[in-house]
């Protein structure tokens, strides 16, 4: 529980105000594995030190302890450090994604399989969308996104479908945390208007924003409670060589039944 000290207002009467505690070895824990989220070939302690602004000497011990308790792991080879997998098992045991996943995975492995298509599962996660899940296409070609890929809540197929079936509420924090991690304001009325249709179509389908040749397909994934926790999400990758053996139209209803099991899994019955 923070402490709390009075102070003198302008009148002249006491007024409580709230402290905060500083707790530096555990902010520099935190930087570190913010900073090395963005190094997937990992980085040295030189490297983290110049990137944050501290000395070596400031930031050695605690990557030494953070190795030793396996939330760092550090290279034979380069010596480069990276994050461990135990942040994500700890992610997985402390919040709902365990849950998610479990519901997700089979689905998605029958999908991927009957599409010959790769597909992800998208949770809202602060300013983006985060990939919790995701299944490769079984066959020779494909594309997928990484685990733990950080997504566009505001441009993406997945994000326009989370925001779509989000509350008022959630839909405006989400798009101001966005917009200061972008450090841009969002056009709101266009936003809008994307929303509108998503909502009335039920899903999103359109070409990706970023990749060529691919068209991105989401479905919402729904709660017991009918909040939505999760976008189901195809990046279909067509073929120019003839050897495309499931179509466009024929994925789309394939997701958007896998979509509607993880929900049922999860508890979700729409209404009549």
């Amino acid at each position: 529980m923070a402490r709390t000290r009075k102070q003198a207002d302008p009148d002249g009467e006491t007024k409580p105000k709230q402290t905060t505690y500083a707790a530096p070895a555990l902010e520099k824990a935190f930087e570190i594995l913010d900073l090395l989220s963005a190094y997937p070939q990992g980085a040295l302690v030189t490297d983290m030190a110049a990137a944050l602004g501290r000395s070596v000497g400031e930031l050695f011990r605690i990557v030494v302890v953070m190795e030793q308790i396996g939330y760092l792991q550090r290279s034979p080879v380069n010596d480069r450090y990276t994050v461990s997998y135990k942040i994500l098992d700890l992610a997985y045991r402390a919040t709902p994604a365990q849950n998610l996943t479990r519901a997700a995975t089979p689905e998605m492995q029958q999908l991927a399989a009957e599409t010959e298509q790769s597909c992800h599962f998208v949770v809202p996660n602060g300013a983006f969308g985060l990939v919790i899940a995701r299944e490769e296409n079984p066959g020779m070609r494909g594309f997928s996104l990484r685990l733990g890929a950080a997504i566009d809540m505001i441009r993406s197929c997945s994000g326009q479908v989370l925001l779509a079936f989000s509350s008022a509420q959630r839909v405006k924090r989400i798009v101001a945390q966005a917009a200061a991690a972008q450090g841009k304001p969002v056009d709101m009325d266009w936003l809008e208007e994307r929303l509108k249709i998503v909502r009335q179509q039920g899903f999103d389908r359109r070409q990706s924003p970023v990749t060529q040749g691919v068209t991105d397909v989401s479905y919402p994934v729904f709660a017991f409670s009918g909040e939505i926790v999760g976008a189901l999400t195809v990046p279909y990758l067509e073929l120019i060589d003839g050897s495309q053996r499931v179509k466009l139209d024929a994925v789309d209803g394939l997701l958007q039944a896998a979509a509607a099991r993880i929900s049922l899994t999860l508890g979700h019955h729409p209404a009549a």
